[in-house]
């Protein structure tokens, strides 16, 4: 309401547009959210020196409760804080031996054993690869464990990695239940992300090798996806990628059916390598990036080195009049 004398109320200053929750938050706000998600990680990555990444995959459904007897609790929801419901948690032996586990129960107990096995053998190897990698003469950081910052196999990756004195890096999504990231993860570089599609880029932008370990819809989507970037030639590198457990693997699925009919070539086979200890895939890890990477980045600093050198030799004996001419030296101008 304008008052008596005609003059309308002062205003309040506008909010500046990125300054302006309900834009941001807002579909119109879609574009600026999407960019945000790629130039605030690259400025992170930057500002820490990460040169490079080396991505673990693997179920988020389990997680330790005593490591000295591998009891396991299973996860209500992939990345979730809450225990699944009692039917559907592993039998314990007590319960077992007196007839009371049901079917599900009874098979979830063998599974959580060899869980527990692939997450003290993701801990292994990332705690192993972690130590070489600091050994790597270079200004940055180099093929730094990286994982999707949940529990599970990406728990232990990430906890190797600290283990080993490194640091290590979180790629974490929003969902909606509740989570958390998990407590291993460098505080600088534990990230959170809306767009499934930004994490994902994250996840193959700075990879030098991909490592899955046995889980579910996530890790068989984005094994597949790396995959198909590789063998579609979209990655503009060389990607090691390793997927750990044989066992389990090949009861999931049987990529020789694909060569039989046709749907893929036999040469895509050649895109990844089965391991099946920490210590076999620290060795098909370390012998992938340094034959893919380490040897020529070495080959191109001594080439860089020879060049300085020769031009070194060209200039030996040279004297300022031999650029300028006897006048110009010595005009004092």
């Amino acid at each position: 309401m304008i008052p008596g004398n005609g003059t309308p109320p002062a205003l309040d200053r506008a909010p500046l547009a990125y300054e302006n929750s309900a834009f941001l938050n807002s579909a119109d706000g879609r574009l600026i959210r999407i960019v945000s998600e790629y130039c605030e990680p690259l400025a992170r990555f930057r500002r820490e020196e990460i040169q490079d990444t080396v991505v673990f995959f693997g179920s988020a459904r389990f997680r330790g409760r005593e490591e000295a007897d591998h009891a396991l609790e299973l996860l209500e929801n992939t990345g979730s804080t809450q225990p699944a419901p009692s039917h559907e948690q592993p039998a314990s032996p007590p319960e077992i031996a007196a007839g009371r586990a049901t079917e599900l129960q009874r098979k979830r107990a063998v599974a959580a054993v060899q869980m527990a096995r692939y997450y003290e053998d993701a801990r292994r190897l990332a705690r192993k690869f972690t130590e070489w990698a600091m050994t790597i003469p270079s200004r940055k950081h180099r093929f730094v464990i990286t994982s999707g910052g949940g529990p599970g196999i990406m728990e232990a990756a990430n906890r190797g990695a600290r283990e080993a004195g490194g640091k290590t890096i979180g790629l974490n999504i929003r969902l909606p239940f509740e989570q958390r990231p998990n407590p291993y993860i460098t505080p600088s570089l534990n990230f959170e992300f809306h767009y499934f599609f930004m994490r994902k880029l994250w996840f193959a932008y700075l990879s030098k090798a991909l490592v899955v370990f046995p889980g579910g819809f996530g890790t068989l989507d984005e094994m597949f996806e790396i995959l198909t970037l590789a063998q579609t030639r979209k990655l503009a590198k060389k990607i090691t990628v390793l997927i750990y457990g044989p066992e389990y693997w090949k009861r999931v699925f049987d990529l020789d059916v694909l060569v039989e009919r046709g749907a893929i070539s036999p040469k895509d086979i050649e895109l990844f390598q089965y391991a099946d200890t920490p210590e076999q895939a620290f060795e098909l890890l370390r012998r992938g990036v340094t034959e893919n990477y380490l040897v020529a980045e070495a080959a191109a600093a001594t080439a860089r080195q020879h060049e300085a050198e020769r031009d070194e030799d060209l200039m030996a004996g040279w004297t300022i009049e031999d650029f300028l001419g006897p006048e110009l030296p010595g005009t004092g101008n």
